[in-house]
């Protein structure tokens, strides 16, 4: 599959590219492992002189479409060389990739939870060399899933209080549609499997409970709840997505940050179409002079929704990014939707690190036409 890319520092051209999944019939609650392979791109600078294990391993996204919509982050398995794909002469080959012409292997998994026909479409990627996005509207579909539907007459849902939390936190579980008066299961799991995380809770005459989960399970991706002794389509509801994240170090002395202007302009979008407007954030400096090994520090974001004229608004999960960074043993945060639940940028310990971001902004069809700001705060802990 061949799609246009434009890519920064200033390239454009072709990227020939595969991507794979390990079961194209999933159920609702199956994790999906997407395998997205650069066999070639559009050349980009090498990296400069310097050890290649300091620089950061190849990442990129795959869109979903169709039943399911979101993004799936994939990166480089670790040790693979970070240059990925590079310049002239070592991209004319047949393979049209890096050193060896092996391209670039880039892995993610993703929690099904929606029936139907869900679409991959390869996304934007970030080398050693530099950020590519998908040039145009958006690139072809490459690989088509098909979800068997759940039992029509299974009413029962569940809503969390969170869709994230540091490994202990207690989150709010609420569910509808269950057997009055049953005992009901609440649950994580990772992928198909369960975890350690559980609460029992009682449905009320109307056939709803509410609990507080304890996920102190690093391995959970997801929170289901059920009546009787093990989920199932049929009496329990779907899962929802959860996410554990790495405690973050308090703040102390010596932990600074500043940001090469605030303001973020992104392109017009033609009327009526959906469409994509892509930008980069202002390059921001963290310096931490607190002292190797005393804390690492985290760098996070939150978008408000954007406002435009008489009230219109593009939901700010709309704007994703593909995060970059360098220096203090910086690592960029995974590619993804920022919005206002907020996104890991980064996250590094002592010294210097620079980070960057190239944003896109995905506006919906026959939006109102005008001028839209939203709010991006970024906090530094």
């Amino acid at each position: 599959m061949e799609f246009p890319t434009r890519c920064l520092p200033a390239a454009e051209g072709p990227t020939t590219a595969r991507i794979e999944v390990d079961d194209p019939s999933p159920g609702v609650g199956d994790t999906v492992t997407v395998t997205y392979r650069l066999d070639r791109t559009p050349p980009v600078p090498r990296p400069g002189p310097g050890p290649r294990s300091a620089l950061p391993a190849p990442t990129g996204r795959v869109l979903l479409g169709g039943a399911q919509t979101g993004e799936v982050p994939v990166s480089a398995a670790p040790g693979a060389d970070p240059g990925g794909v590079v310049t002239g002469a070592e991209a004319s080959g047949p393979a049209g990739a890096g050193a060896g012409g092996s391209g670039v292997v880039m892995k993610g998994s993703f929690v099904v939870t929606e029936p139907g026909e869900i679409t991959l479409a390869p996304g934007g990627y970030a080398l050693a060399g530099g950020v590519c996005g998908v040039a145009g509207t958006s690139a072809p579909v490459a690989r088509l899933l098909t979800v068997a539907p759940l039992p029509v007459m299974n009413l029962r849902g569940v809503a969390l209080g969170t869709s994230y939390g540091e490994p202990g936190a207690r989150v709010r579980v609420t569910g509808a549609g269950f057997t009055p008066g049953a005992a009901v299961t609440v649950a994580g799991r990772a992928g198909a499997a369960g975890t350690a995380d559980r609460a029992v809770a009682t449905a009320d005459r109307s056939g709803a409970f509410g609990v507080e989960l304890v996920v102190a399970d690093r391995g959970t991706t997801g929170v289901v709840a059920y009546e009787g002794t093990a989920w199932s389509p049929e009496r329990g509801a779907r899962p929802r997505a959860y996410a554990v994240v790495e405690p973050t170090a308090p703040a102390g002395g010596g932990l600074t940050m500043t940001q090469a202007g605030a303001a973020i302009t992104l392109g017009p979008v033609g009327y009526g179409g959906a469409g994509g407007s892509a930008g980069r954030i202002g390059t921001v400096t963290v310096v931490d002079a607190r002292g190797a090994g005393v804390a690492r520090w985290t760098l996070r974001g939150k978008l408000t929704d954007f406002t435009g004229p008489d009230g219109a608004r593009i939901p700010g999960a709309s704007l994703s990014w593909i995060p970059s960074c360098g220096g203090g043993g910086c690592v960029p945060g995974p590619p993804g939707a920022v919005g206002p639940e907020g996104a890991v940028l980064a996250s590094g310990e002592g010294g210097s690190s620079t980070v960057d971001a190239a944003v896109t902004l995905r506006v919906p069809a026959y939006t109102p036409p005008g001028a839209y700001r939203a709010a991006l705060t970024l906090t530094l802990s």
